[in-house]
């Protein structure tokens, strides 16, 4: 997949619309990987004008703040934002949730400032403005969808991938504990890189015995971590041949026209 480099995009005398941040898990993780390429493929077939940093992309800084790491933090977060700013940056798109509160939140206090957007947010533009056209539905599809905390009650995005969803003709089946009640996968606050908290169940298997009450068998979900923990959650209950976890741009991936 030919994937923009922003350094060579700009070399070539062209200024793309959006810089699309990949983060930590969208580069390095397995899964998060597909996510990345489903969301530059519907990028790619709309000829989107986008690029990403490539190697000159560093961690946002997100997870060593919410450790107590705070030197780490602002070290990173100063060289995005000397990267950012000597590409003249001015708006950005990211999958991950926790990339789009700290760029969004806390860089423009270091000197960041950019208009910073979910990735959910985006895709329903596109949307609106009709340049993702979904495919005519085959027969009625029901979706759960898990509200992540970052994007949800953190920053009170909640509408924005509903929305995505429904214009995709997807029912969604809402859970019990949904928006502004929304129960955490668990990962959140740098909770992914640290030993669990003490208590009688892990909070992935909590939420995945909601999801699967729900009575549906997919799973949407808009946060690297939360993919992975719904996964985990789900093969926990030996129900992966049963239930699948989307991200959300793989269900728009799947669902748009080519």
């Amino acid at each position: 997949m030919k994937v923009p480099i922003l350094s060579e995009v700009l070399a070539r005398g062209e200024t793309p619309d959006i810089l699309f941040w990949v983060g930590c898990a969208g580069s390095y993780d397995a899964r998060a990987q597909k996510v990345t390429q489903a969301f530059c493929e519907i990028l790619n077939r709309i000829h989107y004008s986008y690029a990403i940093l490539g190697d000159e992309e560093k961690c946002t800084g997100d997870p060593a703040r919410r450790a107590g790491n705070e030197f780490l933090f602002q070290m990173l977060a100063l060289q995005n934002i000397e990267t950012l700013n000597s590409y003249q940056v001015k708006k950005i798109v990211c999958t991950c949730p926790h990339c789009f509160n700290t760029l969004k939140n806390e860089y423009p206090d270091l000197g960041g400032q950019y208009e910073v957007l979910h990735y959910s947010q985006f895709l329903d533009q596109l949307i609106l403005e009709g340049k993702i056209i979904s495919i005519d539905p085959i027969g009625q599809t029901t979706v759960s969808y898990h509200d992540s905390c970052y994007l949800g009650r953190v920053n009170g995005i909640y509408e924005a991938p509903r929305n995505v969803i429904r214009e995709l003709k997807i029912e969604i089946k809402e859970l019990k504990r949904s928006r502004t009640n929304g129960l955490c996968c668990g990962a959140g606050g740098a909770q992914m890189f640290k030993e669990d908290e003490p208590g009688e169940k892990r909070i992935n298997i909590e939420r995945t015995e909601e999801l699967l009450a729900n009575g549906t068998d997919k799973i949407v979900s808009n946060c690297p971590f939360c993919l992975t923990m719904l996964s985990d959650g789900v093969k926990a209950k030996d129900q992966q041949e049963r239930v699948m976890v989307y991200d959300l741009a793989e269900l728009v991936l799947q669902n748009m026209k080519a």
